[in-house]
C-alpha cells in the first residue's frame, strides 16, 4: 500500500512520549516533517507562524495530548476548531486520560480520533505507529485551504 509523507505537529509536554512517537513515525517513513511543541501556547504560535515559528509548515496532522501546561489540549482543540484557517486540520487526541468526560468533550470539539496511551512502551509504540499508518495510507486529506486572515 502506498503511503505519502506528511507534516506532523505533536503537542506533548512529556519528552519520553514525544521521543517515542517521533522515532516510530520517522522509522515508518510516514512523516515529511515532525515538529514538537510542549504546550498549547507554543502550538498556537506554530500554527499561526508567530515568534520562533515564523517559517513553520502547516501540519497535515496534529497529535494532541490533553494535559499540558499553560493551555491544555481541550482549550487548544477548541481554538483550532474555531479558526477558519485551521479547523480542517485533523486532530488526534493521544493522551493518558481514559475519562469518559474527556472523550465526550473532545469529540464534541470535533477531534478526529481519541487514543489512550498504553502504559507499556511496546504497546505505546504500536499505537503511535498505527496512527501514522492510518493517516498516510488510508485517509484522504483535503487540499491546503487558502490563507484566512
Amino acid at each position: 500500500m502506498k503511503t505519502e509523507s506528511m507534516e506532523v505537529l505533536l503537542v506533548e509536554d512529556n519528552p519520553a512520549d514525544a521521543e517515542h512517537t517521533r522515532i516510530v513515525l520517522e522509522d515508518a517513513k510516514v512523516v515529511g516533517g515532525f515538529h514538537i511543541v510542549g504546550d498549547g501556547i507554543e502550538a498556537l504560535d506554530f500554527l499561526h507562524h508567530q515568534g520562533d515559528f515564523i517559517h513553520a509548515p502547516r501540519p497535515d496532522l496534529i497529535l494532541l495530548d490533553l494535559n499540558l501546561p499553560r493551555m491544555d489540549g481541550r482549550e487548544l482543540l477548541a481554538e483550532i476548531k474555531a479558526s477558519d484557517a485551521l479547523k480542517d486540520i485533523p486532530v488526534v487526541i493521544l493522551t493518558w486520560s481514559s475519562a469518559q468526560e474527556d472523550i465526550l468533550r473532545t469529540y464534541q470539539l470535533q477531534s478526529s480520533a481519541y487514543l489512550t496511551k498504553p502504559v507499556d512502551v511496546d504497546q505505546f509504540l504500536r499505537v503511535a505507529g498505527s496512527v501514522g499508518d492510518y493517516w498516510t495510507a488510508n485517509v484522504k486529506r483535503p487540499p491546503e485551504a487558502p490563507s484566512v486572515k
